[in-house]
């Protein structure tokens, strides 16, 4: 039932559409609402000092820290008078990290909670925030629902879209998805390219189905390239008001990248989504 509930609040970019669907929802679902803001150190002051040994160094480091931590701080401080006005029950936190730790930092964090709500990156600007939920889908074990960084308002559940293709990874989206699939007044399964299989769209409609949630489907056929631009306009033209589908990775050199599908929806998202890995 989403009762316990965390929202990445960022420090470099604006807060307001992570905020306004954390509350709205912590609110209606009667849930408790952790927020954490990470304010970023840069290591690169202490390495333009030539002079003044480690106690210069020191003293450089500890005011970056000062100033990391103060941008946290401003950044909760919006969530927590929302928070406050909500009257819901929240907790805050804030944390100065050097950009390499903050994203294990959180993920860490983020396994404690059924849900962490982030803020869609924005490739137009250079932030760290946007980092964080790559780090949070991959390592964190449970759901992130991922806010557009266009998005105004709370969240709109009533009509969900599921971008089924049959995988593991989309079935456990459709698990973690099931207290929103339960309240929604219209499920469409939505199927691109489907091949025959035994975790077919009919099939999961039937097993959805025997859980009292009627959905509908939608296939489509779309070139490979452009499969998350077919399911963002379905979502348009039908008017959903939140996506849940699968996060997909491979492992190189780093732990996970971020897969070909996946990519692409964290850059073009316009629709709140719903991931799992």
């Amino acid at each position: 039932m989403f009762r316990n509930i965390l929202v990445h609040i960022p420090s470099e970019r604006p807060v307001r559409p992570v905020v306004d669907v954390a509350v709205a929802l912590t609110m209606a679902r009667r849930s408790h609402l952790d927020a954490v803001a990470i304010g970023y150190e840069s290591m690169g002051a202490a390495g333009m000092i030539v002079e003044g040994g480690g106690a210069a160094v020191a003293a450089v480091m500890g005011a970056e820290q000062e100033r990391a931590q103060e941008r946290a701080d401003a950044a909760i401080a919006v969530f927590e008078t929302e928070a406050k006005l909500a009257k819901i029950a929240y907790g805050t936190r804030t944390l100065a990290c050097i950009p390499a730790e903050a994203g294990q930092t959180v993920a860490a964090l983020s396994r404690l909670y059924d849900m962490t709500i982030v803020l869609q990156p924005d490739g137009a600007r250079a932030s760290y925030d946007n980092e964080i939920p790559q780090h949070i889908l991959f390592n964190s074990g449970g759901p992130m629902l991922m806010v557009p960084y266009i998005h105004k308002g709370p969240l709109d559940a009533h009509h969900v879209g599921i971008a089924w293709d049959g995988s593991r990874l989309a079935a456990r989206a459709v698990r973690d998805a099931i207290p929103f699939l339960m309240g929604a007044n219209a499920v469409t399964i939505i199927t691109i390219n489907e091949e025959a299989s035994e975790a077919s769209s009919d099939q999961l409609a039937a097993h959805l189905g025997r859980r009292g949630i009627a959905a509908r489907l939608q296939r489509l056929t779309a070139d490979r390239g452009n499969v998350q631009g077919a399911i963002l306009s379905i979502a348009a033209e039908n008017n959903m008001g939140l996506l849940v589908m699968g996060g997909y990775g491979h492992s190189r050199l780093q732990e996970r990248i971020l897969g070909g599908v996946t990519r692409s929806m964290f850059d073009s998202l316009t629709v709140p989504v719903l991931m799992s890995h």
